[in-house]
């Protein structure tokens, strides 16, 4: 380790586990603290909870010698965390040393990137680290790098080059000529993407240097003004005007003259350049092994000599600088242009984001970008010796890396992440190409469908049903959707991290209204017939079925996790084989003698809801609500979200029955004892009629229940494992009862699992008429009924009680597949949930998210065969009909173009690319009442679900939709790109959209997401630490996790954001308020660059960063940053919503804190008005409204209309908390202040009427509000838990946190004790800490007892 001896180890090893060095301190508190992770069990097999969740067991209950072993092992384990951050002097040729912090664990080339972003270093690109003289290793980790220690001074040595190192110096100067231009961005290049937080906020927040406004302007722009229709677009995109940055040269490119021959290239030439600089002076530029210089060559004649004037440079820049003084000029203000960039704006993204909208850009002259696309990138890319990458060598060496420790864990883990995002990456670019027909097919004869390519060693191929392989299963409808079904097998598989058992790398590319499927490739697959490779599971629908023991030995690990139960069947010969997984999953083994298994797409078991069996019949109740339903393909699988939920329900229902059953058999010999207790343990019905209930009732429930469950499992796990011989018959008896009662496949014990091959007509199950196998078929029927009956109540409830409020399609599908419900259920949601007007938005967004589901099925038939020259009208026409009002859009291609292209196209047929043999000229006939005709009739066929309209106008007026969301949802789920301009969506009588309004359009990807699972374990039990109020271990258990996601993914990962946003919640509630701005800054930027600038996720980033803004007194930047949140709400969903009810009361608060009392009004009005709606007349939200609009009243002195208001909170406050409760007090004292200000008003009105006295008014006892009094009520409502703790222990915590550990440990008891946080709940009563606070960012409606509300 750097800079520590060994001596020095031991040592600093004893203090850590004592308090702590800044990064070992949050495994010392998950080791020795009250929880112990078990992360892994030596052979590294995870242990998964029901939940999915690690097993986390308390050091308590093992043994002594086992609990001293664990502990040694994690004190090795921390000894390798300690991750020590010092500075190194860093030495630059003709420049003064910089100082640099470094870390640990960093590679030397990490110094090396850092050099080359830097401003005062990014002119070098070919250059060595040297210390000492001895020059580094690049992939050397520093702490490995003898005499490496705090201010060590690293000499910057610069290299000869070679053809490639030239290359490169070229390529980085074209980036940084390039790096302020958005075009890369809206072209979706490179992994840039767009953030407009520091255009919003007009300059970073956290600049010290900024020049503070004089006067604050507060006025909101029009269009984000309550009950407001106008929904402009270029708000979305602000300030591009400054993006671009200075133009330094007008041409850079590679020179006619190269390569240099072979003289030349004797005296050190490696390439030519050729330069037109602003000034118009052409030169020819010499790359040799030295640098750079001008020679005097010209258009027509070669001359390599040097130019007289002899300017040798190793970095291009220099020279550039000496030959062109605009050069210079210009290239140090793109410099510090780009220096203004916040860090995250300028890193790449894992994974492309495309924006939906882009402004017309000017195409420029680059020929090195020509460069790029016309040669093959791939002997350049990412310069890997060996030319092209083999991805699935890669992926499949970066699993086997070791897992024992942390630190091995990381580099595996920083491995499979890197690997994949640049396989998906790579398989998206091939797609594009294959779809674009620009790749040859490896079976160039066959049918354009059957058609499949190798590009960059990625197999490609096309949702197409090939040789009619799902020809039972409902043809290219299931060819399309089995790839979906095959990436949750892989996900599932990949997730377990089974060691022995392979996936192919894969992703799911959607382009052009075609599916490719992209996979590695099996090393030897090719060579081999498919017959030979297979040997296990079938390759022809169960005629033949094969099994190895090799297969069988890794499958009956995963079975048991993925809850698949071992299953016979029988081939065609008769034979009898079992299986681990469905029928259709093959083994097959690779040259590289790894095992793969692939085709996963039947996984999870069959949704019997969806496949119409004659035989079977489902239950009553399933009847009655329609199923089983009649589906477009016969692949329908329930989700593993759904099997987990369902696994657990029944374990939760067999751990009751079995302690019922106990206590039955207890009371004999105590009878009165156990009574009391029986009421409490009476099985539940598992069925879900609960959604009245008030919240107050169902929180005492779930309490009791979850206690009640927890001494029920404490019964049974004294059951399983008690002494003694009659007790043994008896608990076996009562074990037995209660795995009959749920069902179990196994009467001896607790066994939910799922056999996937069943209601499967292909399959041929063996013993099928056993009561083994009715049991696995009842128990797929369970699954599916568990799933209507208690999984979408479950989701309603959710959304009632606004724990879960989706806010457009993309949440609420998410929401749904958290709760393991398919989406082809969202007709059934939309008809459960339309009964509930409480919800009426969620109604709005599902009716939406149905047409838009329905458009883009529609979409992807429609744009298929669609001919190259007529894709831009294509689109606008099918956008025409789709969002247009106007009754008879033309497509701008008539039909005869149509017919003469046709003709000419017979003749040459044979030797046409792809799929332009396909002809579809239909699509120019489309209306728009024909098209929302088969809208409706898609919404029937897939969700079942009867829509009320036929026509974007009865659309909108009959369910609310907006227009312009519609296009939003519609454009991003099928990667349209439009042109950034205003819209008239509403016109009636000309067409919205013409062709060259679709700038571009985009390929949509699905992939896995690998984990960084250390780092998951410190989030959770960081979250759990601050939910039981200990701030502080919570405070560094979520930093180290910070820190181990930043060591998998790198700098940007929506995880990372969540990290950032919690870290500054905490920080807030700390009173740092400072540091909660700076996390929370960060968080938007990340939010805005890896989700989307419009994406729901960074609405809410957006709208805390505005709080703590307000909390730093920097009120304009909060009002520009809530005014945008409102803004993109709007956007995303329009004004009937009860977040835009909580961002109107943000904005309501803030404006009242600048004295602009008549714009604060008419957001808090709105506010209340969406509150009732949503939140019912008596909620506490609705009496906190009344008493903010009151307020605003008073301030603008009109009493009246106050008391008015106030008269409304009190009655709610009395109401719900009596008399006695001291809001209900504070209410009735504010009543009483109102009057008296009242009357005193009328007083001084009827003298002035009277004429009595001269018209003076006499000053008013209106107090302008505190800017605290108004940041303690904006907490209120945005549910921030405060803590009650004296400022003497904050301080304490401050000093803590800063000191990292340094403080005496005595004093982190005192603060852990003292550290309670109370909330009171809108139903105010004091809840201790529970589960129920939610500190992650979602707004939990929860409201501190010690602030109080008001401001007169």
């Amino acid at each position: 380790m750097a800079g520590i001896s060994e001596h020095d180890n031991d040592e600093s090893n004893a203090t850590t586990m004592q308090n702590g060095s800044p990064k070992s301190q949050c495994v010392t508190a998950t080791v020795n603290g009250n929880e112990k992770m078990i992360v892994d069990d030596g052979v590294g097999s995870e242990k998964p909870l029901v939940n999915g969740s690690q097993d986390i067991a308390p050091v308590g209950e093992k043994s002594g010698a086992e609990a001293g072993e664990e502990g040694e092992k994690n004190d090795k384990e921390i000894v390798l965390i300690q991750d020590t951050g010092f500075n190194v002097q860093i030495q630059i040729p003709g420049g003064s040393p910089i100082e640099l912090p470094v870390s640990s664990m960093e590679l030397v080339q990490e110094i090396h990137q850092v050099l080359m972003d830097r401003e005062d270093t990014c002119i070098r690109t070919c250059f060595s680290l040297q210390l000492d003289g001895v020059t580094l290793d690049n992939f050397a980790e520093l702490k490995s790098i003898e005499g490496l220690k705090e201010g060590s001074n690293i000499k910057v040595v610069e290299e000869p080059y070679t053809v490639r190192e030239a290359r490169i110096h070229v390529r980085h100067i074209r980036d940084l000529l390039k790096s302020v231009d958005p075009a890369d961005t809206y072209n979706g290049v490179d992994c840039n993407s767009l953030s407009f937080l520091n255009a919003v906020t007009l300059g970073d927040i956290l600049d010290k240097k900024r020049s503070k406004p004089d006067s604050v302007d507060c006025t909101p722009p029009d269009y984000i003004m309550p009950n407001n229709k106008e929904r402009p677009l270029l708000p979305l995109h602000p300030g591009l005007k400054d993006l671009k940055g200075p133009q330094c040269l007008r041409v850079l490119t590679y020179s006619g003259w190269n390569p240099p021959p072979g003289n030349r290239r004797m005296h050190g030439d490696l390439l030519y350049l050729y330069v037109l600089t602003l000034e118009d002076k052409k030169y020819h530029i010499t790359a040799s092994t030295r640098g750079f210089y001008v020679n005097q060559s010209t258009e027509d004649e070669f001359n390599p000599r040097a130019a007289q004037q002899k300017f040798l440079s190793h970095s291009l820049i220099d020279l550039l600088n000496q030959i062109s003084p605009s050069f210079k000029r210009n290239f140090s203000i793109l410099l510090k242009k780009r220096g203004q960039k916040h860090p995250f704006e300028r890193v790449p993204s894992p994974y492309q984001i495309y924006s939906w909208m882009a402004p017309q850009s000017e195409h420029t002259v680059d020929y090195i970008r020509a460069e790029d696309a016309f040669s093959t990138r791939l002997g350049y890319e990412e310069h890997i010796p060996g030319q092209t990458r083999d991805w699935n060598e890669e992926i499949q060496t970066t699993r086997e890396l070791s897992k024992k420790t942390l630190p091995e864990r990381l580099i595996r883990e920083r491995a499979v992440f890197k690997v994949h995002s640049d396989f998906v990456g790579a398989a998206t670019r091939g797609a594009i190409a294959v779809i674009d027909g620009n790749v040859m097919a490896i079976n160039p004869g066959e049918d354009a469908k059957m058609q499949m390519f190798i590009w960059n060693n990625i197999f490609f191929s096309l949702g197409f049903d090939v040789r009619e392989h799902y020809k039972d299963f409902g043809g290219d409808y299931a060819a399309y959707i089995a790839p979906g079904n095959d990436l949750q097998g892989v996900k599932a598989y990949f997730n377990l991290d089974s060691e022995g058992l392979y996936t192919l790398g894969t992703a799911v590319i959607d382009y052009r209204g075609y599916r490719v499927t992209a996979q590695s490739i099996i090393p030897g697959i090719l060579e081999r017939e498919q017959e030979q490779s297979v040997v296990y599971g079938s390759i022809d629908f169960g005629k033949t079925v094969v099994t190895c023991e090799k297969y069988i030995e890794l499958l009956q690990k995963t079975a048991p996790q993925l809850k698949i139960c071992p299953h016979k069947v029988i081939s065609e010969k008769g034979d009898e084989v079992e299986l681990y997984t469905s029928l259709e999953c093959k083994g097959i083994i690779g040259n590289d003698k790894r095992y793969y298994i692939l085709d996963l797409l039947r996984t999870f078991p069959p949704d019997i809801n969806y496949l119409k069996n004659e035989e079977e019949c489902l239950s009553k109740i399933m009847q009655e609500h329609g199923y089983p339903k009649k589906h477009p393909h016969r692949l329908a699988c329930l989700r593993q979200e759904l099997i987990e939920a369902f696994v657990e329900t029944r374990y939760v229902a067999f751990v009751r029955h079995a302690a019922y059953q106990f206590q039955q058999l207890q009371q004999q010999s105590q009878k009165k004892a156990v009574e009391d207790k029986e009421q409490k343990l009476v099985p539940q019905e598992l069925e879900l009629d609960g959604l009245e209930e008030s919240s107050e009732d169902k929180e005492k429930k779930e309490k009791v229940e979850s206690e009640n469950i927890d001494e029920a499992k404490k019964i049974v796990e004294a059951l399983t494992g008690s002494d003694g011989e009659s007790f043994e018959e008896n608990s076996k008896d009562i074990v037995r009862k209660a795995a009959v009662a749920v069902g179990s496949l196994s009467e001896t014990e607790f066994n939910i699992t799922f056999n996937p091959d069943v209601f499967q007509p292909h399959v041929n199950n063996a013993d099928d008429k056993s009561d083994q196998f009715q049991r696995q078929k009842k128990l797929v029927k369970d699954a599916a009924e568990f799933l209507v009956l208690h999984q979408i109540p479950s989701f309603i409830s959710d959304c009632m009680e606004h724990s879960s409020s989706p806010i457009d399609g993309f949440t609420l599908s998410e929401a749904l597949h958290n709760k393991g419900i398919n989406i082809r259920y969202l007709g059934k949601v939309a008809e459960m949930i339309s009964k509930y007007s409480s919800v009426s938005y969620v109604y709005t967004i599902v009716i939406s998210e149905l047409i838009c589901r329905a458009a883009k099925h529609l979409f992807k038939l429609y744009m298929q065969g669609v001919d190259m020259m007529n894709t831009s009208a294509a689109i606008s026409h099918f956008l025409n009909c789709y969002i247009g009002s106007y009754p008879t859009p033309h497509a701008q291609v008539t039909a005869e173009e149509l017919q003469s292209k046709k003709a000419k196209r017979k003749n040459n047929k044979k030797n046409k690319a792809v799929f332009l043999s396909i002809d579809n000229t239909d699509w120019v006939n489309e209306t728009p009442s024909k098209l929302w005709k088969k809208i409706t009739d898609e919404v029937v066929d897939y969700f079942d679900y009867k829509l009320d309209c036929d026509s974007v106008e009865q659309a909108v007026e009959k369910y609310g939709l907006q227009r312009v969301s519609m296009l939003r949802s519609f454009c991003v789920s099928v990667g349209i790109q439009i042109l950034l301009r205003e819209y008239n969506l509403d016109i009636r009588n000309k067409q919205i959209f013409n062709e060259e309004d679709i700038v571009n359009i985009f390929p949509v990807a699905k992939h896995i997401h690998p984990k960084a699972s250390d780092a998951y374990h410190f989030f959770t039990s960081g979250q759990t630490k601050i939910q039981q109020g200990l701030l502080r271990e919570g405070y560094d258990l979520i930093s180290e996790a910070l820190n181990l996601l930043n060591n998998v993914y790198g700098a940007l990962h929506p995880e990372i954001t969540a990290c950032l946003r919690l870290l500054a919640r905490l920080n807030y509630i700390m009173g740092e308020y400072g540091e909660a701005m700076s996390f929370q800054q960060r968080a938007v930027l990340m939010s805005e660059r890896v989700l989307g600038i419009d994406n729901p996720n960074t609405i809410t980033e957006y709208a805390h960063l505005a709080l703590y803004c307000f909390a730093n007194s920097q009120v304009s930047s909060a009002l520009r940053l809530i005014y945008r949140t409102r803004y993109l709400a709007l956007l995303c969903h329009g004004e009937d919503h009860p977040e835009v009810a909580l961002i109107d009361s943000n904005i309501g608060l803030i404006l009242h804190a600048v004295e602009e009392f008549d714009l604060s009004l008419r957001f808090l009005e709105h506010a209340l008005e969406v509150n009732t709606k949503y939140f019912g007349q008596r909620s506490m939200k609705v009496a906190m409204n009344y008493h903010l609009v009151a307020r605003t009243h008073s301030c603008r002195g009109d009493f009246r209309a106050a008391l008015q208001s106030e008269k409304e909170a009190y009655a709610i406050y009395k109401q719900t908390l009596g008399e006695e409760h001291e809001r209900t007090k504070e209410s009735s004292e504010c009543l009483k202040h109102l009057t008296q200000q009242a009357v005193v008003f009328q007083k001084k009105m009827n003298e002035i009427y009277k004429g009595e006295k001269s018209i003076t008014f006499p000053p008013l006892h209106i107090q302008t509000p505190s800017v605290a009094s108004v940041l303690d009520t904006l907490n209120v409502i945005n549910g921030i838990v405060f803590v009650q703790i004296s400022q003497e222990d904050i301080e304490k915590f401050r000093q803590q946190v800063n000191m990292k550990g340094a403080a005496n440990s005595e004093e982190t008891v005192k603060v852990k004790d003292s550290l309670k946080i109370t909330e009171i709940s809108e139903d105010g009563d004091s809840k201790h800490p529970s589960n129920h606070t939610k500190l992650n960012g979602d707004i939990s409606h929860t409201v501190p007892r010690e602030v109080t509300v008001g401001g007169e």
